[in-house]
């Protein structure tokens, strides 16, 4: 992987972000998608070794596009600067949990789980966890866990959920409105001489916590 090549075409969109200047360097562009979207392929083989739910998956599947929706945004800016990725069962526009990718100069970050989910899946998820609590906080509380990616996101009600009992010991559990984690890391993390082992392997500790949101949206089908 030239992280390299990737970075310092990241760093002169942040600065250029137009489409004159991304055609005139289209070329830059095609050279840093393709590694890419080889560090994907070899991702989706890697981490298929511990969760089979991702084997069938392309890079196609798991690779978000660089062009931003500006319709609904006041931010007009034309690309993203950065490069997602996601890999769940499915692929990206699936409603599973999964694990994510973001490569952004001096703002990389390795997580997962499931963001923002519809009420339905939200709510299966939640009633999971509140009828086996003891399983999730195992899950969060392990040390390897925590020693990765600390505490869940911050995107919590206020008030516990409708539908479950506000004096159940765990509301707190139920209150995320996503149930995601993330860990964050430098450019120089992608020099290592097998950055998809590097990453793979925080996937690895991340993945009782996946199948744990998938085992719920599962039981839903």
């Amino acid at each position: 992987m030239n992280s390299g090549l990737i970075f310092d075409f990241l760093k002169s969109l942040e600065t250029n972000n137009n489409r004159e200047w991304f055609q005139a360097h289209k070329s830059l562009y095609d050279k840093a998608k393709l590694q890419i979207e080889d560090l994907t392929a070899a991702l989706i083989k890697t981490i298929s070794q511990f969760d089979p739910r991702i084997h069938q998956l392309q890079v196609k599947d798991c690779l978000f596009r660089i062009y931003r929706d500006v319709r609904f945004s006041p931010n007009k800016d034309p690309y993203k600067t950065h490069f997602g990725i996601f890999f769940n069962k499915g692929g990206k526009n699936s409603p599973y949990a999964g694990y994510y990718l973001h490569i952004e100069s001096e703002k990389s970050m390795i997580g997962g789980g499931i963001y923002m989910p519809p009420a339905d899946i939200l709510k299966v998820i939640r009633q999971e966890i509140f009828f086996n609590p003891g399983g999730f906080k195992k899950i969060l509380e392990a040390p390897v866990f925590q020693q990765n990616f600390g505490e869940l996101s911050p995107y919590q009600l206020k008030k516990p959920p409708k539908d479950f009992p506000k004096d159940f010991e765990d509301i707190d559990l139920l209150k995320f409105t996503s149930y995601v984690v993330g860990k964050n890391v430098d450019n120089s993390f992608f020099d290592s001489n097998n950055p998809v082992d590097e990453i793979a392997a925080i996937f690895k500790t991340m993945y009782p916590f996946i199948d744990y949101l998938n085992h719920a949206i599962e039981m839903k089908e």
